[in-house]
């Protein structure tokens, strides 16, 4: 759904609200029709999911999942390393080309700028339809938009999405001692898989890449929308406003020569599990920012974060200081002194002192670079993907992120939340209150920039 067809009432944190009057929170029937109608997409049933705290299971998951592929293969992520483990994949991925599956691969031209020539040519000479998303020396203009997107689809009947990117650190065991990052990745199977090829033909598309038989497909183009929703009235005046801008946004694609497909009606689900999240700039964001402000105002019990960019703006942390206030278990686990990014890490230091006053705890993981991104409401309502809390991530960047209703992940979830307490240092009002001067310093001017970061 667009920004412009988002209601008035659910836009920005009034979700929060409705949310907060829903009797039993994200566990009500009423919570799931919140978000459904926020995101304007639809719910999948879905098998048992399988979740991946660990990369070796991860990789070794993904790499079996392209083996079994039987016509088709797609994969976007933010960087494809020339390492290892890269190698390993895309090993994979030509041994299936030359069994005739069709394999595309999207990579973001800044995240893989680092990946030799020579890596993209063996790929491509070994016939695979390789892309790279917004590479700078062709879109200057288009520098700061990239794709942070994680996703493998397998004959459009299963997924990988998380937070891993391809490379050694990501898929390295923790266990092992060595260099390794924290990360979380999943498995899905059934009608999302579908959903998230569409959600790589948007991507696919943007970087030139050749038509995809029989996706749905959004264009990036600004005025393409989802058609209405079949449970619109037909001419009602939201109904008609998409009809307009769709009809808009498809005279600018052909005025530019761009290929525009139609959105595919999909079968109604019976049973309501997996909710795709998923942004880009100019479309979704507002969408998301409305359904993480639902989340906070639907926990009653607990409400489990665990992010490795934590620069979040300021109503959302009064949002999470209400939560706690409230008697919600409020807990963020973020990154230690081994973050990657440690400016970014004390943009969230510049938070800490009225979130730990209202009685949010705080923890940083110690054992190595977190790097996984996962929410867990009331050990039922749980998110999983790519985006970080942060203003690149829901204002810049693609992303793509599942939200599910379903207590087995969640409590799996949970307990992957404590096992990292385990491995962690929690921060505590009188410890805060202890730091030196230049840390305090250093803390508000990166808080200052967080909008920059």
């Amino acid at each position: 759904m667009s920004a412009d067809t988002l209601p008035r009432e659910l836009r920005r944190y009034r979700s929060w609200a409705l949310a907060q009057a829903i009797r039993a929170g994200v566990r009500d029937d009423a919570f799931m029709e919140l978000v459904q109608r926020i995101e304007g997409g639809r719910f999948h049933a879905a098998p048992p999911v399988e979740l991946y705290m660990d990369g070796k299971m991860a990789f070794d998951a993904m790499v079996a999942g392209i083996d079994a592929a039987r016509e088709e293969v797609l994969l976007e992520t933010y960087i494809l390393r020339d390492d290892r483990i890269g190698l390993r994949v895309t090993d994979a991925l030509m041994a299936a080309v030359s069994r005739g599956v069709r394999v595309c691969v999207l990579a973001d031209g800044i995240g893989s700028l680092a990946t030799d020539e020579a890596f993209w040519k063996r790929l491509s000479e070994g016939g695979a339809r390789v892309r790279r998303f917004h590479r700078i020396w062709h879109m200057p203009f288009e520098a700061l938009r990239r794709d942070h997107r994680k996703i493998i689809v397998v004959d459009r009947e299963s997924a990988f999405i998380g937070g891993m990117n391809i490379g050694e650190e990501y898929g390295s065991s923790i266990r092992s001692g060595s260099n390794a990052w924290r990360d979380t990745f999943m498995r899905v199977h059934g009608t999302v898989a579908q959903e998230l090829a569409a959600v790589f033909a948007e991507g696919w598309d943007r970087a030139n890449g050749p038509p995809l038989p029989g996706l749905e497909y959004v264009s990036w183009s600004e005025g393409i929308v989802v058609p209405p929703l079949a449970s619109m009235r037909a001419f009602s005046a939201r109904a008609l406003r998409a009809r307009a801008a769709r009809r808009l946004g498809l005279r600018r694609d052909r005025r530019r020569g761009r290929r525009v497909r139609r959105l595919l009606e999909s079968a109604v689900e019976t049973e309501r599990t997996v909710l795709v999240l998923d942004s880009r700039p100019g479309r979704g964001q507002r969408e998301m920012l409305a359904v993480l402000a639902a989340l906070l105002g639907g926990a009653r019990r607990r409400l489990w974060i665990t992010t490795p960019y934590f620069a979040p703006p300021t109503r959302a942390l009064g949002l999470l200081a209400r939560a706690a206030r409230g008697g919600v278990d409020v807990r963020l686990l973020l990154p230690g002194a081994l973050a990657d990014v440690p400016l970014v890490r004390h943009a969230g230091h510049g938070a800490f002192a009225p979130l730990l006053a209202s009685g949010v705890r705080i923890f940083e993981y110690e054992a190595a670079t977190l790097h996984a991104k996962t929410i867990v409401v009331d050990s039922h309502a749980s998110v999983v993907g790519s985006s970080n809390l942060d203003f690149r991530s829901l204002w810049l960047n693609a992303e793509c992120n599942l939200l599910l209703f379903d207590d087995v992940c969640a409590a799996s979830l949970d307990r992957a939340f404590l096992d990292d307490l385990q491995r962690s240092t929690e921060i505590t009002p009188a410890m805060w209150r202890e730091r030196t001067l230049g840390h305090r310093v250093f803390d508000g001017v990166a808080r200052s920039l967080r909008w920059a970061l």
